[in-house]
């Protein structure tokens, strides 16, 4: 067992345990209580700082401390079953035009519910307690499509790659390293509520696969990304109410 990356682990799994349970909690529940464009945009700003600096700064750490047995870890979770026949299938002639299929699916799964929504704010579609986060103003539509961005980088290159590397260093066992960084992925979603760490862990789980199947971070990346800027830009956009004058 490598010492310095047990140590480091706990560092690591303490640092986001810290912040699920104790620090996203109570900031959440102070920012659900905000009106002010003004102090929301306050709050934004210093969760985007936050996120940057913690959660690139963990993702950094794993990556450098683990780096070594990232393509070990990737390789030894390739080897299981379905993704081995997952990635034989996509290296054939049928591969390329059923990536661009589901890849043009997903994009309408994403786009065109949210083009047809006409409710009020409140009644936004959402799973998990995570409506109190939309940006209601124009002012505040900036930040929503920065933390979109910030989260889907850091959080991908934390829980997908240097994180499962990390547990990988210290147990040997890539089906454990990734299912570990999974669930803890679900629960640094503990604010948005039970059905937010189940859909998060969900997530978390296709994220993984997509990693392990195409063998590029870059594609739940996107994918991520993509996710969070419907929920954080598109469908206040639809809503109508970022286009609304800037509140104060």
């Amino acid at each position: 067992m490598d010492a310095a990356a047990l140590a480091l682990l706990g560092v690591v799994v303490g640092v986001l345990l810290w912040r699920a349970l104790t620090r996203e909690r109570r900031d959440y529940g102070r920012f659900k209580r905000l009106r002010s464009t003004v102090a929301r945009q306050k709050v934004y700003r210093r969760w985007l700082i936050e996120g940057v600096l913690a959660l690139g700064g963990l993702s950094l750490a794993t990556i450098v401390g683990a780096w070594g047995q990232i393509p070990v870890a990737l390789a030894a979770a390739q080897e299981w079953e379905p993704i081995a026949a997952a990635r034989t299938f996509l290296a054939g002639d049928a591969g390329i035009p059923v990536v661009i299929a589901v890849a043009v699916l997903v994009l309408a799964a994403l786009v065109l519910p949210v083009v047809l929504i006409r409710e009020p704010l409140d009644e936004a579609p959402a799973i998990g307690d995570i409506r109190a986060l939309l940006p209601r103003t124009r002012g505040e539509l900036p930040y929503g499509a920065a933390l979109s961005v910030s989260a889907g980088v850091f959080e991908e290159l934390l829980f997908r790659l240097g994180l499962p590397a990390l547990v990988f260093a210290v147990t040997g066992n890539a089906f454990a390293a990734f299912l570990g960084a999974t669930l803890l992925f679900g629960i640094l979603h503990l604010y948005q509520g039970p059905l937010g760490i189940v859909f998060s862990t969900v997530l978390g789980a296709i994220f993984v696969l997509l990693y392990l199947v195409t063998g590029s971070i870059l594609v739940p990346i996107v994918l991520h990304v993509l996710i969070d800027l419907r929920s954080m830009v598109l469908i206040p956009i639809a809503l109508g109410r970022v286009l609304a004058p800037r509140a104060v």
